[in-house]
């Protein structure tokens, strides 16, 4: 694996990453916002120029978005592709193709990745940067790197010195405060026939980048009311991540209209199958990964450049569900791949600990900290699924958006795609809603019908 940047390179000798971690020095902080971005990315591009350097990307509404609509217009819809790979070609761009990325171009004559400039288009409001340096030097990981403290409103750990602190900065990604949509998860079976798995109304919130205050005990949460389909309308979900989830673990409730009571649900976790993929994910699939890091040892391998999806625009927020929706892979002409640095973290099950994947790799932006794509093998370490997020920034805030994402199976020949927003009004930035929607009681009132 070809490294980058001297940082990246000593990470490799990094040892303890399931121990606690101190904060960086003060003198590795000023490489922030000199050498690399204020969230850690290297400014500067790559020596081929594949990849430029970052210059703070989009922040300019593009022409024909309407202020507060949910629906993004594509900022780069005259890029036109430099090259696909497919089967034919895909030798040549190994060493820029995730395992999962390559298997499909072997199972599918069909699938291919149409590969377009590389455009830096993340982008942050200034107290997420400024917040990010500030948390360089204070934050720190506990409980074998399993809960974080020390840090609010900004990225953790911008010069991670283990996986934990890597998949931390992707756990907390900054998608901003706050916001809503109406989603579809659609399954495609081996026959090539796409059905919808659910349907649903999906609000969520990260209170720890709520700048107003000096601090969050909760990270993430998620309320799920499903609309669809019939024999699921009227069901909820309430997910609810601490920071310290190393201690306090998940809280999760489910209402269930059937039995008219809303009832703690603590296998909403892990390696349970998703039930709004239809079973064809595990719920720490959701995002590529969510949720606490007990099962896994997690190694830093260092940085590499991937084909990824990224700017997906097309897909995320123009498609039509007929047109992207195809047999054994989305339509190739939607999906927009680009060349990015990404850090590598290999995950490995720990001794004692139960799991359906044995070993997983995931592959996060150096510009957004979102994982982009992932690599997950079974109990006899055979590549089982592979996933990948569709990133597409939404420049109104400014922040990064990796809501929609999909795993493929490449055993059973089923894909699943969650957030799929297109034809249901995409997703709006929204106010947190007050602390007494996010109890049971406010649950049970969402879910009835």
């Amino acid at each position: 694996m070809q490294l980058h940047h001297r940082i990246a390179a000593a990470l490799l000798a990094a040892t303890g990453a399931f121990a606690a971690h101190a904060a960086v020095s003060a003198d590795e902080a000023k490489a922030l916002g000199t050498t690399l971005t204020p969230v850690g990315a290297e400014k500067a591009g790559n020596k081929d120029g594949t990849i430029p350097a970052y210059t703070g990307g989009v922040t300019t509404l593009p022409a024909g978005y309407k202020s507060g609509d949910g629906i993004r217009p594509n900022p780069f819809a005259s890029d036109k592709p430099k090259f696909s790979v497919d089967a034919r070609n895909m030798a040549q761009h190994a060493a820029q193709l995730t395992e999962g990325a390559k298997a499909l171009l072997q199972k599918h004559p069909t699938f291919r990745m149409d590969v377009y400039p590389t455009q830096r288009s993340v982008a942050f409001p200034k107290y997420v940067t400024d917040n990010t340096v500030k948390n360089a030097v204070k934050a720190k990981t506990l409980n074998e790197g399993r809960s974080i403290e020390g840090a609010h409103a900004g990225f953790p750990f911008p010069i991670p010195k283990t996986g934990n602190e890597a998949m931390w900065n992707h756990l907390v990604r900054f998608n901003g405060p706050a916001y809503e949509a109406k989603y579809r998860n659609i399954n495609v079976d081996a026959s090539g026939r796409a059905t919808l798995a659910t349907e649903g109304n999906s609000v969520q919130e990260y209170p720890f980048w709520d700048n107003a205050k000096t601090s969050a005990e909760t990270y993430w949460r998620l309320k799920l009311t499903y609309t669809g389909p019939a024999r699921r309308a009227g069901e909820a979900l309430l997910l609810v991540d601490p920071l310290d989830i190393g201690t306090k673990d998940r809280r999760a409730w489910a209402y269930l209209p059937g039995q008219r009571r809303v009832k703690v649900a603590p296998d909403l976790s892990h390696d349970t199958p998703n039930p709004g993929t239809a079973g064809a994910t595990t719920f720490d699939d959701t995002f590529i990964f969510n949720g606490s890091m007990d099962r896994f040892d997690f190694k830093l391998a260092g940085k590499k450049e991937m084909l990824v999806p990224y700017n997906a625009y097309q897909a995320v927020y123009q498609a039509r569900q007929d047109d992207l929706f195809k047999p054994n892979h989305l339509n190739p002409d939607l999906v927009r791949w680009e060349l990015h640095r990404v850090w590598v973290v290999e995950a490995t099950l720990k001794e004692g600990k139960r799991h359906v994947y044995s070993k997983r790799t995931f592959y996060l932006d150096e510009d957004s900290w979102a994982a982009l794509a992932s690599d997950a093998y079974d109990a006899r370490g055979q590549l089982w699924r592979t996933g990948f997020a569709y990133m597409a920034p939404s420049y109104d805030l400014p922040a990064p958006y990796t809501d929609m994402f999909g795993h493929y199976d490449l055993v059973s020949r089923v894909y699943s795609v969650t957030g799929f927003t297109a034809e249901t009004g995409g997703m709006r930035h929204t106010k947190a809603l007050s602390e007494r929607e996010w109890t049971a009681d406010a649950l049970a009132g969402a879910g009835i019908r």
